[in-house]
């Protein structure tokens, strides 16, 4: 065989291997909602990537590591994601989304509209802006609105009236977006930082919470995830996105009521990066 045969079957199997994967993907793509609990230390940020191939974060950790795992998760030419939803503007839920929105242009952002003095809130107010200018659409949170990303609906909880001009002296942990994630009949939620006093909002709201996937609020902290929330949500699995930090996250309390009501508990600083695929009917940890 001559040195011309070899080379032209050599590329041939090598191009059938990429097309045989690009299938793969491709089918990958058209059966499973994927949710990437992301390991970004003592914050949260989390990946979603729909059936039908729309990309969504919420929140972007307290550095710039969400973008070097954004370029793992997303094709290099994509430049482009749907969704941006920010829980609160404290700085380890946002600060990694300063980075990342410099680089990616967001089709539609959401949050609260809440007014905070501090230097990274002051970056994310021209961060919008630029983004506006680019075409995105930014919406404030405000429970009751919904969000179809082909056949995936991310509904917002809470808050549960709009706190768009609210001057915060201190935490913006009560006015955080909850949304739930709803594929067929699979669901996710996210919490932010909500306390205590947030979830018996929630609660008497009539919300829907049910869900079987609960991204565990403020960290695993002791004032947050209550037996009464948790009876509410009766979550299969529990996520908490928690890294090394001096606040006793999680808290011993926490994980004994999540324990007690039966669920799963998986943990970002034990872990890694946590991704839970769901096909409409079931969850699964890959």
């Amino acid at each position: 065989m001559s040195k011309k045969t070899v080379i032209f079957f050599a590329v041939f199997l090598l191009a059938l291997n990429i097309f045989c994967w690009r299938e793969v993907f491709a089918l990958h793509g058209k059966q499973y909602l994927m949710v990437d609990f992301l390991d970004v230390g003592q914050g949260d940020s989390a990946f979603i990537e729909t059936p039908q191939g729309h990309q969504i974060i919420i929140d972007g950790g307290p550095d710039s590591s969400l973008a070097g795992k954004l370029s793992l998760l997303m094709p290099f030419w994509d430049r482009t994601i749907d969704l941006v939803i920010l829980s609160h503007p404290e700085k380890d839920h946002m600060q990694g989304l300063l980075d990342v929105l410099q680089i990616y242009k967001a089709d539609y952002i959401l949050w609260t509209g809440v007014k905070k003095t501090a230097p990274e809130y002051d970056t994310w107010i021209n961060v919008l802006s630029r983004q506006e200018n680019l075409g995105a659409k930014i919406i404030i949170a405000e429970a009751g609105q919904e969000i179809k990303a082909g056949d995936v609906l991310i509904d917002t909880i809470y808050p549960l009236v709009s706190a768009e001009g609210q001057e915060l002296k201190n935490t913006s942990n009560d006015t955080c977006v909850v949304s739930k994630i709803v594929f067929g009949e699979s669901s996710f939620l996210f919490t932010g930082d909500i306390s205590f006093t947030a979830e018996k909002e929630i609660i008497n709201s009539d919300e829907n919470i049910l869900s079987d996937v609960l991204k565990v609020a403020h960290h695993g902290s002791k004032y947050s995830t209550s037996d009464l929330f948790l009876a509410a949500v009766a979550p299969r699995a529990a996520i908490v996105e928690v890294g090394k930090n001096s606040y006793g996250h999680p808290t011993s309390e926490t994980l004994q009521r999540l324990e007690n009501i039966g669920a799963g508990v998986l943990r970002t600083d034990q872990l890694g990066d946590i991704t839970i695929l769901s096909d409409g009917n079931n969850i699964y940890l890959k």
